[in-house]
């Protein structure tokens, strides 16, 4: 039989002893972290560390920040961890100009809101200032100047109307849309979709709203067969008909006319 090396319990003793205070030593050291982590955290959310500390908002132009700032009802006051994302889009879905919002958190202390917004389609007339229509159909008062690349509209009010109005200038092409200057809603008794289109050419344009975008797009064609020199209304509600304006030069030219004749006699 081959011989085992036999330790003696004294051998051993200093050596579990040795063990066992390592363990309670380890032990020791994550106790205290611990307990410095839940201070640490304590101190945390007593302090203004916890605080919002900066809100960026990004995306927005027609609706201005500290309007989106106000609406979300956060302030460097209000605990980093006590916002739910979730409940401040919601709010801020809430203004007209919204479409989409994402709030996201930066820790330690930072908010970053990225906006959305909802396409300005036309501006509109309140007898006094411009507002501004979104896609959506709503009214807003834009702050600052309106925009200069859509039309203004004219005797319109909100409604279906307007919506139907929207509806259309959404499937215009940009270089139809940059050719109106105002489309003014003139209802007749045999269609309440009639509008009335200025163009910035000179040309008026009359039209129903049911059709505009099918039939505005023919427009450029339509001009260029026509005499720049001499503007007119282009009808378009049921085909494409041209009348040239009567001009003050002629009537006056007319009028020179008679005088005329009278003094000869």
């Amino acid at each position: 039989m081959s011989e085992r090396k036999i330790v003696s319990l004294e051998d051993r003793i200093p050596k579990l002893k040795e063990q066992r205070k390592r363990k309670a030593n380890r032990r020791l050291i994550f106790l205290i972290s611990i307990f410095f982590l839940l201070i640490l955290f304590v101190v945390y959310f007593q302090s203004p560390l916890s605080h919002v500390k900066n809100i960026k908002v990004a995306g927005n132009q027609l609706v201005d920040t500290e309007t989106v700032i106000k609406k979300m009802g956060i302030s460097n006051k209000t605990n980093i961890w006590s916002i739910n994302k979730e409940k401040t889009t919601s709010k801020l879905l809430t203004i007209p100009e919204v479409k989409k919002a994402t709030v996201k958190i930066n820790f330690p202390n930072n908010v970053v809101v990225q906006i959305k917004e909802h396409t300005a389609v036309a501006n509109i007339s309140d007898g006094t200032k411009l507002l501004t229509v979104l896609e959506s159909g709503n009214i807003v008062n834009q702050k600052g100047n309106s925009q200069s690349n859509i039309p203004i509209l004219t005797n319109f009010k909100q409604g279906k109307i307007l919506k139907a109005m929207v509806e259309q200038i959404q499937q215009l092409p940009k270089e139809i849309i940059n050719s109106i200057s105002e489309i003014n809603y003139s209802p007749k008794k045999t269609d309440i979709y009639h509008i009335t289109l200025y163009m910035n050419d000179g040309f008026e344009v009359s039209a129903t709203i049911r059709t505009l975008a099918s039939k505005i797009i023919y427009y450029p064609s339509i001009v260029s067969q026509l005499d720049p020199n001499v503007k007119g209304v282009i009808d378009l509600e049921v085909g494409s008909t041209f009348k040239p304006f009567k001009t003050e030069v002629k009537e006056e030219d007319g009028q020179k006319n008679n005088e005329n004749q009278e003094n000869e006699r």
